[in-house]
């Protein structure tokens, strides 16, 4: 009898979760037979604005040059980045989305035995990303949708080799205060790198910054993307920065060019448009403020989001993700993330916005 493929892989594979992304629009439409243009998609956090002009311009003079390797090193978006967080360029390593920047961290830290602590219901890579290289997630509750840092602190043990902390958090959108991250980084023995995942940072009114504890020593790993309010999604870019010995151990397990020359020159870019950014940011308040007031409207529980997306209590998640996608209105339901009575609405335009607190009206007197 010939083996199986199963037989093969590492055993590890065979129990891991496989990720499930929000809905691209092209596959409902095809799903259920609906207009493409009359579909929208509040389901993966996307930026409803896109991205900078500059960056889209950007962008395409890369492709002018895209029979050439890009520049493994990212040279460029490094010294942009240094720039602008004000730490050397050695202290940055780039990715292909901060999740392959902390699947890197898996390849370095992480194997059989090891332990990785984090909140039950955060973002659910931190526990694919453990259990892929066969290490064991330790899962904390939360208490009130929020990081229990305090029991947190209590699951770490001689065997914990990461600890991952997203502020805001995803999908609930809660953050922890820069005292309350302080506090808790203090209290970790020196054998843990605590990461803490800053993906939705730039919608953070004076957020935490950890810049001095990783210059002062401290086992502190910080990361970004460029997905959410610059609007590269598509791109497919991230990165992570703390010490540079740290980020050059971590480079050896980077596989080479694996940040394409577009996303880079995009980012570089992006990064230099702040006055794009800060329009990011006020029209996400303004679409926070118009979806919690329909939520209020309709009765409805939700939690006060940091973030570009706000976490709602319908009674029947997954029921209610089918509904609205029937409408041409695609959510997230949050059945994975053990919440399934609730669904997450990223922030959209205001007649996106309006749009779905119309069809979540109609589920919710269905």
């Amino acid at each position: 009898m010939s083996l199986s493929y199963s037989d093969l892989v590492k055993p590890e594979l065979l129990s891991q979760p496989v990720y499930q992304g929000g809905k691209p629009i092209e596959e409902v439409a095809r799903e259920l037979g609906l207009n493409p243009a009359g579909i929208i998609k509040l389901a993966s956090n996307e930026n409803p604005l896109g991205a900078s002009p500059k960056a889209i311009e950007a962008g395409k003079r890369a492709l002018e040059d895209v029979e050439l390797y890009p520049d493994g090193g990212c040279f460029e978006l490094k010294k942009a980045l240094s720039a602008k967080l004000g730490l050397a360029p050695e202290q940055f390593i780039v990715g292909n989305g901060s999740n392959e920047v902390l699947e890197i961290i898996g390849h370095a830290l992480l194997g059989p035995g090891d332990e990785a602590v984090m909140g039950k219901g955060a973002f659910i890579v931190y526990k694919l990303v453990t259990l892929l290289f066969g290490a064991t997630p330790v899962e904390v509750p939360m208490s009130n949708f929020t990081h229990d840092l305090e029991a947190m602190a209590a699951a770490v043990t001689e065997r914990t080799k990461v600890v991952f902390l997203p502020s805001p958090d995803n999908p609930s959108g809660t953050a922890n205060s820069e005292e309350e991250i302080r506090d808790f980084v203090g209290k970790l023995p020196d054998h843990v790198l605590f990461i803490l995942d800053e993906a939705y940072a730039e919608y953070l009114e004076n957020g935490p910054d950890l810049r001095d504890l990783i210059a002062a020593g401290r086992k502190v790993f910080c990361t970004r993307t460029f997905s959410k309010v610059y609007g590269l999604a598509g791109l497919r870019i991230g990165y992570g920065y703390g010490d540079p010995e740290l980020i050059g151990l971590l480079n050896r397990a980077r596989e080479p060019f694996n940040v394409n020359a577009i996303a880079q020159a995009a980012a570089v870019a992006a990064l230099g448009d702040e006055e794009f950014v800060e329009d990011c940011r006020v029209a996400n308040e303004i679409g926070r403020l118009q979806l919690e007031a329909g939520f209020m409207s309709l009765g409805c529980e939700y939690i006060r989001s940091y973030a570009n997306f706000v976490t709602v209590k319908v009674g029947k998640g997954v029921r209610c993700f089918q509904e609205l996608q029937n409408a041409g209105v695609i959510i997230r339901p949050l059945a994975p993330y053990g919440m399934p009575e609730w669904v997450r609405v990223s922030i959209g335009l205001p007649e996106q916005n309006e749009m779905a607190l119309r069809e979540l009206t109609s589920f919710l007197k269905s």
